[in-house]
């Protein structure tokens, strides 16, 4: 273990309440986990995923050290955007080591042009892109044990009626799944806002990916519901998850505004994730936001942040 990284565990487990969450648990196992807390800090109750680099002033940028700073800090899961850019042995390495951990791993890209129409288009070029696309998303699936794989559908055309551009989206999704559902590869649709980050994208709501999961017809075709953008293109969060709940594959989180981590923006937190808590939820909630103070201070402040945020009454 470096230094910095044991510095951080020692400093994390004398502020008390602030970082220690109470552990799901009974009777004689709460007085055990408690006599047990300097030692080892208790896992949060949901599966919030850090991607590596989140922590890097305590961690660095190393791969392994990073999962392993954030399993000592209580987090069972990550996330790789870009796993399938990272070398084959880096691949290899980091799920050894969420496996070896017993951790999680969250959606990785499989697609996500936002410069181009693609699933909009009933056309055979776009087929053979996605064909290929799919083809090596489902290499890194068999390579990593990696269970979903992101989508964002690309840009909407301008020069063609919305409602056939959301029959060619079904029918390209159709395709795609046809490719990675054989592998256990689930594909998971990302609608973003295109009032302040995306302009121009086609898949923006949680209604329409939901209605777009529902006339594929798939179970490798689902949501993953980013609370950031579902903020800013719609609100209602707690009411929309649980109407798209049965399509729902996967979450990513960011407060709005600025994207940052839980308690710096409107959005109440402790709310939505006691609402999926409840739920049942088991997958992975993606810390997809950046960092309001980019210090060794700042990091911790983020892990405070989803403290208090999973400190929810159940």
């Amino acid at each position: 273990m470096n230094s910095s990284r044991r510095d951080f565990i020692k400093k994390a487990t004398v502020t008390g309440a602030a970082i220690m969450a109470a552990p799901v648990l009974s009777g004689s196992q709460k007085n055990k986990s408690r006599k047990q807390a300097p030692e080892a800090i208790v896992p949060f109750r949901l599966k919030y995923a850090p991607s590596v680099g989140m922590f890097r002033e305590h961690a660095g940028t190393d791969i392994i050290d990073n999962i392993k700073f954030c399993h000592d800090m209580g987090f069972r899961a990550m996330f790789d955007n870009g796993l399938m850019g990272r070398p084959i042995e880096d691949q290899n390495k980091y799920m050894a080591e969420l496996n070896r951990l017993g951790m999680d791993f969250g959606p990785f890209v499989l697609y996500a042009d936002f410069s181009v129409t693609s699933f909009v288009l009933n056309s055979p070029d776009v087929r053979e892109m996605l064909a290929k696309r799919m083809k090596e998303g489902v290499e890194v699936a068999k390579r990593t044990g990696a269970k979903l794989a992101l989508v964002v559908p690309g840009r909407y055309d301008e020069k063609l009626h919305r409602d056939f551009q959301t029959a060619n989206v079904i029918d390209n999704l159709r395709y795609c799944c046809d490719i990675v559902e054989p592998a256990g590869l689930t594909i998971v649709l990302e609608p973003l806002n295109v009032i302040h980050d995306h302009p121009g994208l086609f898949l923006t709501g949680i209604p329409q990916a939901y209605s777009i999961c529902r006339a594929v017809n798939r179970k490798s075709c689902k949501i993953i519901n980013d609370i950031y953008h579902q903020q800013i293109t719609e609100g209602n969060i707690i009411p929309n998850i649980e109407a798209a709940w049965d399509e729902i594959g996967a979450f990513h989180c960011g407060d709005n505004p600025g994207r940052f981590e839980p308690g710096t923006g409107e959005i109440n937190f402790k709310n939505v994730f006691r609402y999926i808590y409840m739920k049942h939820y088991e997958g992975v909630i993606c810390m997809e936001h950046g960092i309001s103070n980019r210090t060794k201070e700042g990091e911790m402040k983020v892990i405070e942040a989803y403290r208090e945020a999973d400190s929810f009454e159940i």
